[in-house]
């Protein structure tokens, strides 16, 4: 059997939004009249844990009422006819919900907790709110398992290391303007096929070797799938 074509997909808020998550941007940064930095930052969670708290209950309580999209379903269908790993900006869970099996949480899991102080160990506990109290084996308060603003991004390089072996890099849902998006671009080799999907993609800002997309994912990347596999039977 022939080695299968490497594929890495990296996705942002874009593609979770089509799901009906909402994005930072799409409440101009605010939640509930609080800056983003009010609570999602280390500086927030000194200053008042249970804004943080209530921050991120609401957020797990929203993703549990959403379902995977077509374009997060595409990319399982993918896996039959190339080696996917997917590469997420993303905190929920539709990758996995969908039944991609290599997902790399570059921001972390909003379903997931752990220790204050603590990187491990890693508890999953689903939809369920986390209050003040709750507290890990070593008597740590447990915390979101998020990186926050201004936290470094334990998994950027092992994404770099994936990005590396790329042989087709899709991109959905998020700006080649901002890192780590710009970043991981940066690293692929020559050969590597990069195919943005961005219904507001600015070709002025894209490289000649990117192909674009103006499209939403639930429309192209179901699409494009097609194309890719119909390409290798």
């Amino acid at each position: 059997m022939h080695k299968k074509t490497r594929v890495i997909v990296l996705t942002g808020a874009g593609i979770s939004a089509e799901s009906g998550l909402k994005t930072f941007r799409d409440a101009d940064g605010l939640w509930n009249d609080h800056s983003i930095y009010e609570v999602a930052t280390p500086e927030a969670w000194i200053t008042n844990k249970q804004l943080v708290l209530d921050f991120y209950n609401h957020r797990r309580s929203e993703l549990e009422k959403v379902a995977p999209n077509p374009a997060h379903i595409a990319l399982v269908q993918l896996e039959s006819m190339y080696a996917v790993q997917i590469i997420t900006q993303n905190v929920d869970n539709l990758h996995e919900r969908a039944g991609s099996t290599h997902v790399l949480h570059l921001h972390g899991q909003l379903t997931q907790v752990r220790g204050e102080h603590s990187l491990e160990p890693i508890i999953d506990v689903g939809y369920q709110p986390l209050k003040i109290g709750d507290t890990n084996d070593l008597g740590e308060q447990l915390r979101p398992n998020i990186v926050w603003f201004g936290e470094d991004v334990p998994e950027i390089e092992r994404a770099v290391e994936l990005c590396l072996e790329a042989e087709i890099l899709l991109i959905i849902g998020t700006s080649l303007n901002v890192y780590p998006a710009s970043g991981l671009m940066s690293v692929v080799s020559n050969n590597c096929q990069i195919i943005l999907i961005d219904p507001n993609a600015n070709e002025i800002d894209v490289l000649e070797q990117v192909k674009i997309i103006k499209e939403k994912a639930g429309t192209a990347v179901p699409a494009l799938v097609e194309k890719l596999c119909g390409d290798k039977s």
